[in-house]
């Protein structure tokens, strides 16, 4: 399991706007320093070379590895430093940053991993978006149905297959009493 580095600069964001002791503000930039080095290395991982800061070489995942460590290290002195902190919710961020702390680099280790969930967010903006617009739904069914109706057009849109072309087999189906096509990738 991967967690967000993106929803972790957004919580720390957050934290910096209501940080009032030196100490919690001084958390809130190393955090986000450290944040800001693990993209650009991620970054230079993927082959995104604009930023030129130092060396704008490529980096394979072993050096990815390697050159993650030192942020791991100071990451983790800095998640122990502010564990009795006086603001509670550096004292909290503190806390979660030292109980979840490999699950913010499963990213480094596994392949096709990535160190935020955009894409998933991507996918869940249509359904966001639509319940925005239409108020949610009414009923329990409605939300099922909903549900179910998102889930076919994305898996149809990741596996590049027709969405309404899918639909419509999918009513003959029902209406044969057949079972629906499936919507499982064909195994090789």
């Amino acid at each position: 399991m991967q967690l967000c580095w993106a929803h972790l600069k957004r919580n720390l964001l957050e934290i910096a706007d209501y940080a009032r002791s030196p100490s919690s503000q001084q958390f809130c930039r190393d955090a986000l320093a450290l944040v800001a080095r693990v993209f650009r290395l991620w970054y230079r991982f993927r082959g995104d070379l604009r930023d030129q800061r130092g060396n704008p070489q490529p980096l394979d995942r072993q050096q990815l590895y390697i050159k993650s460590i030192p942020l791991q290290k100071k990451l983790l002195a800095l998640a122990v430093a502010h564990l009795d902190d006086t603001d509670r919710e550096v004292r909290n961020m503190a806390t979660a940053l030292l109980l979840h702390f490999e699950r913010l680099f499963t990213f480094l280790e596994e392949e096709g991993v990535e160190p935020t969930n955009n894409a998933a967010e991507q996918v869940l903006r249509t359904a966001v978006q639509w319940r925005k617009i239409s108020f949610g739904n009414r009923s329990r069914n409605g939300e099922i149905a909903t549900a179910r109706l998102l889930t076919v057009v994305q898996t149809c849109k990741r596996q590049e297959r027709h969405v309404l072309g899918y639909l419509t087999e999918a009513v003959r189906c029902h209406r044969r009493q057949t079972a629906a096509p499936s919507l499982l990738p064909p195994q090789p």
